[in-house]
């Protein structure tokens, strides 16, 4: 019965039921120097250091070093190798070259995560395409299996110019890939490594699902914006999304892509000091670590209520008996 009713909710994108959804308690706030271009959009915990990206540089991870009255990101350079061929309709690469050029950063990277061995992944959402980052060698495209974007454009996502892959997640032996399709449909896929190729096994869909977003009353936007993803990180065999409209974070099964349960940082984050005139909200990266749950945002170049435009990195602390325990 239980399957049968998620299959229902997949097909017309609802949930089963509404599980509570707990505040989160904000431990810190840091802005961040040296991220000139802001957008800061992915975020990951890679061996000792967390480590940031932004979609508006196209050549570069920023390491995050901790300060008293602001975190310090330390830009690290690399040589994007050639593009890959993208299988994407020429109309989206088209428009997606173009505001490239226009606003900085062609390759859109929209997210940040590190498998055990040390490697870094970042997606692009201007390519569909995934870029890894060894700790030593040259980066490379990862070769995505083929039949991953025809089964989400043909789940009715990544049909449309920039709500494409908004996050990332791999698990440490680097043998399970996660990506988030942002909005219009939003969705989950993943992919398996087999030796050095990468697969579908079966299908590559684990959700699809469209309609309005929720949002906290006090954004006065219920209704005008897409349910959508921002990130993904990885913990404790759990998947962890990014829901920026909604202001939550939310844990999902790894395996279907099932919601089981979803905290809200919107009590912390709507205060008028720390507050954005995004209507859709500013929460961009995640990492979710034993203890906490650290949250980024891309505000381009607003200020939020204070008079702040810098990036900002805000520390949460992990619910009452943890990420993974509760029901």
């Amino acid at each position: 019965m239980r399957r049968w009713l998620a299959a229902l909710c997949l097909l017309f994108g609802t949930a089963p039921h509404a599980a509570p959804v707990e505040p989160l308690r904000l431990l810190g706030e840091h802005p961040l120097d040296g991220m000139p271009s802001g957008n800061f959009s992915g975020l990951a915990r890679c061996g000792d250091f967390l480590w940031a990206v932004s979609d508006r540089d196209d050549d570069r991870l920023y390491r995050l070093w901790p300060g008293e009255k602001a975190w310090r990101a330390e830009a690290q350079t690399f040589v994007l190798p050639p593009l890959p061929d993208s299988a994407l309709p020429w109309g989206i690469r088209a428009r997606s070259r173009l505001m490239g050029k226009l606003r900085g950063g062609e390759m859109d990277f929209e997210g940040l995560s590190c498998d055990a061995q040390g490697n870094r992944y970042l997606v692009s959402e201007a390519y569909a395409a995934v870029l890894q980052l060894p700790e030593i060698g040259q980066p490379q495209w990862l070769a995505l299996p083929a039949p991953l974007l025809r089964q989400a454009r043909a789940s009715g996502m990544l049909l449309k110019f920039n709500a494409m892959f908004e996050g990332i997640a791999i698990d440490p032996p680097g043998e399970r890939l996660w990506l988030a399709a942002e909005r219009e449909r939003r969705g989950l896929l993943v992919a398996h490594r087999a030796r050095d190729n990468w697969q579908c096994q079966g299908s590559c869909v684990l959700l699809s699902e469209d309609g309005p977003g929720e949002s906290p009353a006090r954004l006065e936007s219920r209704g005008k914006w897409a349910r959508s993803f921002s990130d993904l990180a990885f913990h404790g065999d759990k998947l962890f999304s990014l829901e920026r409209l909604a202001h939550r974070i939310c844990r999902h099964s790894p395996n279907t892509g099932e919601v089981e349960r979803c905290w809200s940082f919107a009590d912390e984050l709507l205060t008028d000091a720390r507050r954005y005139a995004q209507p859709w909200g500013s929460a961009e990266a995640l990492w979710i670590d034993d203890d906490s749950a650290w949250i980024g945002t891309d505000n381009g170049t607003l200020a939020r209520g204070d008079g702040e435009t810098r990036p900002m990195l805000w520390h949460f602390a992990a619910p009452a008996g943890g990420w993974i325990g509760q029901p």
